[in-house]
């Protein structure tokens, strides 16, 4: 860290990575990675109004782009720096990344990993050799230990974002982009500590000066925009986005895309639960929540991307399938499809067959029923029932709640925040 800073102090932030930088790191791991498609998609494009093309990183052997910075950071170690092995902190991805090709190339990899980590990543990290140590509930706590377990053990630190030789890497992914689809005219690109864009940002700006280059980050975690723009917004809560929840951004990126990028902005957990479930309903693939950034940015600021061709990565794939099912099912309770309707009734035989009727009266099929005697403020002779319900959209379930009102009953709708 402290070459880092000397180095900052001494050179200005674009003299730190050149797009020469980029070149040479896909000449490096050309053929051990795998060059996703950059692809247009027509409906996005028609909802968002914007020509939106996405780059498939989702489909990377690990489910991610980090493969690419960490590969190229591996191949750069000198003899003596592979036999002892690398030490990382990472939410995940980067761990994947690193471990899978470190082991490919017979390096030892220890990763140190924020107990909050969702178990599929701790469990494929593991499945492609890297030997994961558990410490702390945020990325930053994880960090700390594994910079402890560095200068015990006399390992290498491979960081996830704060490195010129793993930025330069991640670079690679607007080389690909840019190469395949000229004719994108800016980047929404996620941010957690910054590595993927400043890499991104310094091959695109130098290959296409005029670019428009937009950070995304998580509306819980803003913590570049916050050293960016000069903010104290709160940072830290419970995203989907684990992949980019950084509480303190690179040293490094920060210099670097202060005079890169355009705009950051940040994206709510239902923007990002909302383009997660787009992204698997119409283009029929499995994203994170990191990954979906990019996408929610364009849907929540149309005005800005409106009419541009705008490219989007999808920067990976790995998301608990618990996860993505519950985010699914919300998905279709926000669109109205699924309701939860909460109902007052007497407590006698035949009040549940007479609201049962209705829904059939509506063709609305029930999901489950509960009924609650005890814990409510009713008469010991009334109940409430939430019933669950699935219906072809919110204007069948707003009509089947208006044909019980009127019939007297005390209806409400139970809602998603």
């Amino acid at each position: 860290m402290e070459n880092l800073v000397h180095k900052l102090a001494q050179q200005p932030a674009h003299a730190l990575l050149s797009l020469a930088d980029v070149h040479a790191a896909a000449g490096r791991i050309m053929g051990k990675v795998v060059r996703t498609p950059t692809l247009h998609s027509q409906t996005l494009s028609r909802i968002t109004g914007a020509e939106i093309y996405l780059k498939f990183e989702n489909l990377q052997f690990t489910a991610a782009y980090k493969e690419r910075g960490a590969l190229n950071a591996l191949l750069l170690l000198t003899e003596e720096q592979r036999s002892r092995g690398v030490i990382a902190a990472s939410a995940g991805n980067h761990a994947q990344g690193l471990s899978y090709h470190g082991t490919r190339l017979g390096v030892p990899v220890t990763i140190v990993m924020p107990r909050t980590t969702p178990a599929v990543k701790i469990m494929q990290t593991e499945s492609v050799g890297g030997n994961v140590v558990l410490e702390g509930e945020t990325f930053d706590e994880a960090y700390a230990h594994a910079r402890l377990l560095e200068a015990e053990r006399g390992l290498t630190f491979v960081h996830p974002f704060d490195d010129p030789a793993v930025a330069a890497g991640q670079g690679t992914v607007a080389l690909e982009m840019l190469t395949d689809v000229p004719e994108i005219d800016m980047l929404a690109v996620p941010i957690g500590g910054g590595g993927l864009l400043t890499g991104m940002g310094t091959a695109a700006r130098a290959m296409k000066p005029g670019i428009g280059l937009v950070g995304v980050q998580a509306k819980l975690f803003p913590s570049m925009y916050d050293k960016l723009k000069h903010q104290s917004l709160p940072c830290g809560g419970d995203t989907l986005a684990e992949g980019i929840a950084v509480k303190e951004p690179g040293a490094f990126t920060s210099a670097v895309l202060a005079t890169l990028v355009d705009d950051i902005v940040l994206v709510d957990e239902a923007a990002l639960e909302s383009a997660v479930a787009l992204l698997l309903q119409i283009e029929k693939t499995v994203v994170e929540g990191a990954g979906a950034a990019g996408l929610a940015a364009v849907i929540a600021n149309r005005a800005m991307f409106e009419g541009r061709k705008v490219g989007i990565v999808l920067t990976g794939g790995n998301i608990d399938t618990r996860l993505l099912a519950n985010v699914l099912l919300r998905d279709l309770a926000r669109s109205g499809r699924l309701g939860r309707l909460r109902i007052v009734l007497q407590d006698r035989p035949g009040a549940l067959y007479s609201v049962v009727e209705e829904f059939n009266r509506h063709q609305v099929n029930i999901l489950e029923v509960w009924h609650q005697r005890i814990f409510t403020s009713l008469p010991a002779k009334g109940l409430t029932a939430e019933i669950e319900c699935e219906a072809r959209n919110r204007e069948q379930i707003d009509l089947l709640v208006r044909a019980l009102r009127n019939r007297g009953y005390d209806v409400t709708q139970v809602e998603l925040a």
